[in-house]
């Protein structure tokens, strides 16, 4: 995996770069379409809300958006890190404890609900080891994560990469994932 940031989908803001999927697409038979993935969570967790929250993949490529999703689906990865400037530059709000969001795999499927549970607003080179171990890419180590996360943003931010931007760094738990069809 090369990069950890949100990818939105298609027909809503983008915290990092351009959607690689839409939630509107045909998903795999084993995975739900939206409409009932989002009822099936809601069954399960009644307290969810009637609207479904924003849907969006990690990283830049199909590929990237299935590898993180595993490492989040088997527990490896509890943290993501997107560019503060991003953000801000698309007049879209910072991710806030309690937020609520569908991640989808890298052909657009629904696939789990996800729960902001901390946010720290840091500069670059203060994000700490114990957040890119939470973060479950490559060999989970602070020197790894700086280099993947300098190039992704340098390749893929509105203002690219500055040593000491504003990283808006991202804890969450898995609430629901999506039953095979």
């Amino acid at each position: 995996m090369t990069a950890s940031d949100r990818t939105e989908s298609a027909g809503s803001g983008s915290a990092s770069d351009a959607s690689t999927a839409s939630a509107g697409s045909a998903g795999s038979a084993a995975s739900l379409d939206g409409a009932d993935f989002w009822a099936e969570a809601r069954a399960e967790h009644p307290a969810l809300p009637v609207e479904p929250p924003e849907a969006w993949a990690f990283g830049a490529t199909p590929d990237q958006a299935d590898d993180m999703l595993a490492l989040v689906l088997d527990g490896t990865k509890t943290a993501t890190a997107s560019a503060a400037g991003d953000y801000e530059s698309e007049g879209e709000p910072f991710p806030a404890v309690g937020d609520l969001s569908i991640v989808l795999d890298g052909a657009g499927v629904s696939r789990a609900v996800l729960e902001v549970s901390a946010i720290e607003i840091v500069p670059f080179g203060d994000v700490t080891a114990e957040h890119a171990l939470a973060e479950g890419e490559d060999d989970r180590t602070l020197a790894s994560w700086r280099r993947i996360h300098q190039q992704f943003w340098a390749d893929h931010s509105v203002h690219g990469f500055a040593p000491h931007m504003p990283v808006v760094c991202e804890l969450f738990r898995v609430l629901h994932v999506g039953s095979p069809r």
